[in-house]
């Protein structure tokens, strides 16, 4: 029994590892890597999702089939269009506050901002 506990609890290491943003090379956790989560700041923020949100999410996250693109299979899948995106903007929140994602790169935190700020407005399709 106590085999089996330890068997169990590795393969949750190995399965959550697999899923996480590596840190290697990229300063830690896209956070600056302070080991703290992304604070948005959202004062006077007017965030339109065609001409701010969109194109960040289409250059960082909608790369390839192996990130968000159309087909994807990873995570919520696709993230093209307004729809895919407004669906799980929940999790794209999280996502980008714990520096989860995105996985091949970084965001700044004006492109922080304006995805969490988006979403925390009401994620308005303009």
């Amino acid at each position: 029994m106590k085999a089996l506990v330890i068997i169990c609890s590795i393969c949750a290491i190995v399965f959550y590892s697999a899923c996480k943003k590596s840190s290697s090379g990229t300063g830690g956790n896209n956070n600056g890597g302070s080991g703290t989560t992304f604070t948005p700041n959202c004062t006077g923020a007017a965030i339109q999702f065609s001409a701010d949100v969109a194109p960040i999410i289409s250059s960082s996250c909608a790369t390839n089939s192996g990130c968000h693109a159309a087909g994807s299979t990873q995570g919520p899948g696709g993230l093209t269009t307004y729809a895919q995106i407004n669906a799980v903007k929940v999790q794209i929140r999280a996502a980008i506050i714990s520096g989860a994602m995105p996985k091949n790169g970084t965001l700044t935190a004006a492109q922080k901002n304006s995805i969490i700020c988006w979403i925390d407005a009401g994620a308005p399709n303009n």
